[in-house]
């Protein structure tokens, strides 16, 4: 799969499953547009990869808008930007549901809406993957308002795929399981705390960034033309058993 002459737009670039994706899509030709809210992590992207950085914190809504009109008519969408905030039902709080949802669910909507927009105005076509979670399909303790933000995205994005379709663009989204990012190799590191929720996985593994980047890559392919609507889980058969 190449994308020699497309362009790109990933949010959460700076860091994890976001700068895989930027990595590997610059790798098979396309031009990246990197969104991210460290202006240091843009700087090393762009040294490694080229294309442009936009510096914002998603979090914003209008600075998200004004990201994605700055960041121009692009082919495809790779909406990576998200945070958790570790609360049980009993101790949530507004600030944690609305830094939450605020990144994980309004920010990838307002993205998508414009680079639809965008797109509608340029004829129509192009792609857009979400970033989802098992953590939207299973009970995780502590990730109430982490959950129902990438649960609201997977409905969201079937709607999206729906009304987007009429215009040749297409919506899917992937829902990894733990994926060892810097973070989460520092998280899982030990065994009496990931073995519990490794034995939950067949192929007895958590997924690496790359293996998300490479998922992500075949559905905005023309390998994925008649995929759309679609909810992919990348996680090593956990939702199977």
């Amino acid at each position: 799969m190449q994308f020699t002459g497309k362009s790109v737009i990933v949010t959460g670039a700076g860091k994890g499953i976001g700068r895989a994706c930027a990595q590997l899509m610059a790798a098979r030709g396309a031009e990246v547009i990197a969104i991210s809210r460290t202006q240091s992590d843009l700087d090393s992207l762009r040294a490694e990869i080229g294309g442009r950085g936009i510096c914002v914190d998603l979090a914003d809504p209008v600075a998200a808008r004004q990201a994605m009109l700055e960041a121009g008519t692009c082919d495809f969408l790779i909406n990576s930007a998200g945070i958790n905030v570790l609360e049980s039902v009993i101790e949530m709080t507004d600030a944690g549901y609305e830094a939450v949802l605020g990144i994980n669910l309004r920010a990838a909507l307002i993205c998508c809406q414009e680079f639809a927009r965008a797109r509608l105005s340029a004829g129509g076509g192009g792609a857009i993957v979400n970033i989802t979670s098992i953590a939207g399909h299973r009970g995780f303790q502590d990730h109430l308002c982490y959950a129902a933000s990438k649960a609201g995205l997977e409905g969201a994005t079937r709607v999206m795929a729906k009304e987007l379709g009429l215009h040749g663009i297409r919506v899917n989204a992937v829902a990894p399981t733990i994926t060892l990012t810097e973070l989460a190799v520092e998280a899982w590191s030990d065994p009496a705390k990931s073995a519990a929720m490794m034995v939950r996985h067949p192929l007895n593994r958590f997924a690496e960034v790359e293996e998300v980047a490479q998922a992500i890559a075949l559905l905005l392919s023309d390998d994925s033309a008649m995929v759309t609507g679609a909810v992919l889980p990348i996680d090593g058969g956990f939702l199977a058993v």
